[in-house]
Formats: structure tokens, C-alpha cells, sequence
């Protein structure tokens, strides 16, 4: 990323899993204000600090804010995980002027891992970690369940393509294992019969 990690990709490509949302928020933030493309997958794995019920609590009193007159106005009550990050996102980001608008067109969102990120390179932001940020034996709760606890109904879709691809990973995965024992052993035979060869090729650089 820009600020500070030395990383300047095109696109950095998060993933969101056991992050911590308000510091995984700030951080993404000011990189957004910086200039960085971001997106972030597995919006439904970020935890949050306290137990489910008092999140719960607090969730359904924010459910309750809402304008007399005409409700549609707003505020809007998202329920997804992805949504509910792009709108903690969005708190940290002066959003209504050019330049935070501009910042906020950079960011990308998603609940599992889509096709289009399967076979790029994800990262993590070590300051928002769960298993750095959080004391032990602290309470915390999962985005993906408080969101399945006040209406958002497509936890069971994603749990199941995420299974999916994961198999097809795995298999990915040990068929590339597979490949590098054949190109090792394949080297090792080269080796053996070019024997004395050997010595003369060497010097010789390509």
C-alpha cells in the first residue's frame, strides 16, 4: 500500500478474515485517501470487539434511528457484512467532497472470495489482526453472524461456495505439488545423464 508499507500494486486485494472492523476501517481508509486501490474479500469473517448479544443490542438501537417523515431518506440500515464495511469506511472518509468521493470509487467490497480474486495474491493488514489487536480472552463476535442475526439471509449461499472453492484450491494446489516433485525429479535425470557435461555448461551463462 502507499502509506508506509512500501507496497504501490495497481490493486490490493485484502483479505478481511479474523481483522478487527474499526482498525481494518482506518487503516483502508487512509490508503483510499491516498491514492491506493483497494478490495477487500471475506467481509463476513472480520470480527468485532464484544460478545454477539451486546453487538446485537447496539444494532437494533441503530435499526431504530430513522427519519419520521419519510424512512426512505435515511439513514439506510445495511445488513450485509461487505455493506456494513463500506459504510464504517465511509465514516473515515470526508466522502461528500471530490476527493473523498474519488476515494470511495476506489474501494471494492465483497462477502467470500469471487472468481475474479481466486488466483490473486491476498493480503493482511498485521495492525488490525485479531490475534494482535484483541486481549486475551476478550469477547468478540463475527461481521457474518450479527449480519445473519438482523436480517441478512444469504450466510448459507456464501458458506457454500466458499466450501466449493475451496475444494477446487485444494486441488489446485496439490496438482501443483505434484508438478515441482516431477520437475525435480526430471532435473535429477538430466543431471545424471549429462554427467561431465555438466562441468562445461556451467561456466556458460544465457
Amino acid at each position: 500500500m502507499v502509506s508506509g508499507s512500501g507496497i504501490c500494486a495497481r490493486e490490493v486485494v485484502v483479505d478481511a478474515r479474523h481483522h478487527m472492523l474499526g482498525r481494518l476501517s482506518s487503516v483502508v481508509a487512509k490508503e483510499l485517501l491516498n491514492g491506493q486501490h483497494v478490495s477487500i474479500v471475506r467481509c463476513e469473517e472480520i470480527c468485532i470487539s464484544g460478545g454477539l448479544v451486546r453487538q446485537k443490542m447496539k444494532y437494533m438501537r441503530f435499526l431504530r434511528k430513522r427519519m419520521n417523515t419519510k424512512p426512505s431518506h435515511g439513514p439506510i440500515h445495511f445488513r450485509a457484512p461487505s455493506k456494513i464495511l463500506w459504510r464504517t469506511i465511509r465514516g473515515m472518509i470526508p466522502h461528500k467532497t471530490k476527493r473523498g468521493a474519488a476515494a470511495l470509487a476506489r474501494l471494492k467490497v465483497y462477502e467470500g472470495v469471487p472468481n475474479q480474486y481466486g488466483r490473486k495474491k491476498r493480503m493482511v493488514i498485521p495492525d488490525a489482526l485479531k490475534v494482535l489487536r484483541l486481549q486475551k480472552g476478550h469477547k468478540y463476535c463475527l461481521l457474518g453472524k450479527l449480519s445473519s442475526e438482523v436480517g441478512w439471509n444469504e450466510a448459507e449461499t456464501i458458506k457454500e461456495l466458499e466450501t466449493k472453492r475451496k475444494e477446487r484450491s485444494q486441488v489446485a494446489y496439490d496438482r501443483k505439488k505434484q508438478l515441482i516433485k516431477l520437475r525435480i525429479k526430471a532435473e535429477k535425470v538430466a543431471d545424471e545423464k549429462l554427467g561431465s557435461q555438466l562441468d562445461v555448461l556451467t561456466p556458460v551463462k544465457y
